[in-house]
């Protein structure tokens, strides 16, 4: 049939084939009066498209379209949608609906919604399927829907919409600015746009790191030092240092976080945007007690604070790092196993929808 009745993605069939790319069909849920429908310019690729097609975060059945960092034009816009108009340029994250109607929407925290509806692999209230970005089209709900400002080149506006707001909410959340001091764990996808967040609200920021080699990017986006958590005695010289540690790494199964907590100032917070596939490790309540220390955590962040990283982003120079590869099977391939290996610097963003799609 084609749009608006059906899209057309990129997907897999289960975690057993998370590696294998197919075009499939797609049925969108019914256009509603608040509904944008967006036509796909390009969308990143983030760790949580394959930790979900690996199956890392549960079992799925196929056909699965992933992509949450999405970048496109808006081309049918519901007859109560306000603010955007057919034409914009604009993005979808990892949410694309809820309540807006209950206690936690209505104080301003609609990216906890118990009604929440996710990107993909999620189904509204009436049983409809949520389809993600590495397709043609995407239907999102207005409040979901956000105008990307023209400073900002589209492949390099998609991984804020995910990766930015995830590391961007936590930090104004806990009131980072000047004469705070920060420490940015993990320098990846997540992490190496986190040190630019914490720089441009004004934070001194430090970067954490095991790996040695990242040292020169670190400082070149914002670190005022790096402090290599391989070289004996890191934590010890660092005690009482951090009003806030942002993890960023996924691989907190192995961390001593008793080492981590001690840097962190009486009251301090460690918190968690890296979400691994492995539990936290085992700690006593010491670990907490030596310091008064918070473990925190955040998913997403909400609208307000959407727009006003774009804002920021567009006004400081906020910018990821992007390998931008053309979509395809082969390119759908080669984006999550090398994010699965590690093998980025630091985001994809997939790009060529149109050729891709042409005549869908």
């Amino acid at each position: 049939m084609g749009y608006p009745e059906t899209f057309t993605g990129f997907c897999v069939d289960s975690p057993k084939t998370w590696n294998q790319y197919h075009l499939a069909n797609l049925k969108p849920k019914p256009f509603g009066d608040n509904d944008v429908d967006v036509q796909i310019e390009c969308c990143g690729v983030c760790g949580s498209d394959v930790h979900t097609v690996t199956g890392g975060w549960g079992e799925f059945e196929g056909p699965l379209c992933v992509g949450h960092e999405v970048v496109g034009k808006a081309v049918n816009v519901g007859k109560d949608v306000k603010g955007i108009k057919k034409g914009d340029r604009v993005g979808v994250g990892a949410q694309v609906w809820s309540c807006l109607k209950c206690d936690v929407c209505k104080s301003k925290n609609e990216n906890y919604c118990p009604h929440m509806v996710d990107t993909y692999n999620a189904k509204y209230e009436d049983g409809s399927d949520a389809h993600g970005g590495w397709a043609n089209y995407i239907r999102a709900h207005e409040y979901f829907t956000f105008k990307i400002p023209d400073e900002i080149p589209s492949a390099e506006a998609a991984p804020l919409l995910c990766a930015g707001i995830t590391t961007y909410s936590p930090l104004v959340r806990a009131d980072i600015g000047p004469g705070k001091v920060v420490g940015v764990i993990g320098i990846g996808g997540l992490g190496h746009l986190a040190l630019q967040w914490s720089k441009a609200l004004g934070a001194e920021t430090y970067a954490l790191t095991h790996s040695a080699h990242k040292v020169d990017d670190a400082k070149k986006l914002g670190a005022k030092d790096v402090i290599v958590t391989t070289e004996e005695g890191w934590a010890d010289k660092n005690k009482f240092k951090f009003d806030m540690l942002l993890n960023c790494a996924d691989a907190t199964h192995k961390f001593n976080m008793a080492d981590y907590f001690g840097t962190l100032k009486v009251g301090g917070e460690f918190h968690m945007v890296g979400i691994p596939n492995e539990p936290l490790p085992e700690m006593t309540a010491m670990a907490f007690v030596q310091n008064g220390v918070k473990l925190t955590g955040s998913h997403l962040g909400n609208h307000q604070e959407m727009v006003a990283m774009l804002k920021l982003a567009a006004e400081k120079g906020v910018r990821p790092m992007v390998q931008t590869i053309q979509i395809s099977e082969d390119g759908c391939k080669e984006a999550v196993e090398k994010v699965k290996e590690g093998n980025v610097k630091y985001r994809f963003t997939l790009t060529g929808f149109n050729k891709a799609f042409e005549g869908k």
